[in-house]
């Protein structure tokens, strides 16, 4: 088979369902070679016998971005379109006295901690184009819980994202309730109570953690706001973005909805899930006139 590291590929056993990138290749004891899969949009890591590989055709490339691009460019206007009519809410609520003054925005910044660099790249790009302050870092979820505390002494977030790839093995037939049988999600969990340690109050960092098919209870018992995934499911590279969005455009007076966070998901309820929790979003004035 002429595979390489780094072509993008699909798994014939189950139907070309998802199209990975090949991050690596071992061989194992049987002196067979197996891939090191990651998913080229979901969070999902994964090893495949070489030969149950195939690798995909220009088209196939083609019409997959231009699906995922146009899910991606749909919830952009679909969060816009919410701005826009809270902010037209916000106005009509204004007293007299105070609709000659102009506004300026501040939503809750984020600190972003991604085992995945070319996903974090997406990301940040992501929160540019949604107006939210972010910083980036590529850490691998092993060291996560390593490094946070020593990043959020630097960023001083209101947001903390913990994510990168994970996934539950034997394909779903283990005891779903061990985290041992979690590729990643006993260091999210890690990295979620190095995090309280800091922070104990969710309502002061507000904290998403997880990737594809994490452990969902222990993520959140460990002291996240949300996590993934209630169902076990694929997430989304972008899902962590858009709940990072929603808690961060939120009025601090009012409690983030949860059921309309994860709407805004891409994954939706089966892949994301949360408590309730205050938002980060403060608005100011006088807003500087530019001259």
């Amino acid at each position: 088979m002429d595979i390489q590291v780094g072509d993008l590929v699909v798994r014939k056993s189950h139907g070309g369902d998802i199209v990975f990138k090949v991050a690596d290749m071992f061989v194992d004891d049987a002196a067979q070679t197996h891939c090191v899969l990651k998913g080229l949009h979901l969070r999902l890591m994964a090893d495949s016998p070489i030969d149950d590989l195939q690798r995909i055709e220009a088209e196939h490339l083609r019409n997959e971005i231009v699906r995922m691009e146009s899910m991606h460019n749909d919830t952009l206007r679909r969060v816009m379109v919410r701005r826009s009519r809270e902010r037209e809410q916000a106005d009509l609520r204004r007293s007299e006295a105070t609709k000659k003054f102009s506004f300026f925005d501040l939503p809750g910044r984020v600190l972003h901690l991604d085992g995945d660099e070319e996903y974090l790249k997406m990301c940040l790009k992501t929160y540019s184009q949604l107006n939210i302050q972010a910083v980036g870092h590529w850490v691998e979820e092993t060291k996560q819980a390593d490094t946070v505390i020593d990043l959020l002494a630097e960023v001083r977030p209101d947001i903390l994202v913990l994510t990168g790839h994970d996934a539950l093995a034997g394909n779903g037939k283990k005891d779903i309730n061990d985290i041992n049988n979690y590729r990643n999600s006993k260091h999210f969990v890690a990295a979620v109570k190095k995090a309280r340690i800091f922070e104990p109050s969710r309502d002061d960092l507000v904290i998403f953690a997880g990737a594809c098919q994490s452990h969902f209870e222990a993520i959140l018992s460990s002291g996240a706001n949300f996590a993934s995934s209630p169902n076990r499911i694929f997430i989304h590279a972008y899902d962590p973005v858009f709940i990072a969005e929603k808690v961060a455009f939120t009025p601090i007076n009012k409690t983030v909805d949860v059921s309309d966070a994860i709407t805004a998901s891409v994954t939706g309820v089966d892949g994301v899930g949360g408590l309730e929790t205050r938002g980060k979003f403060r608005l100011g004035m006088p807003k500087t006139p530019i001259k």
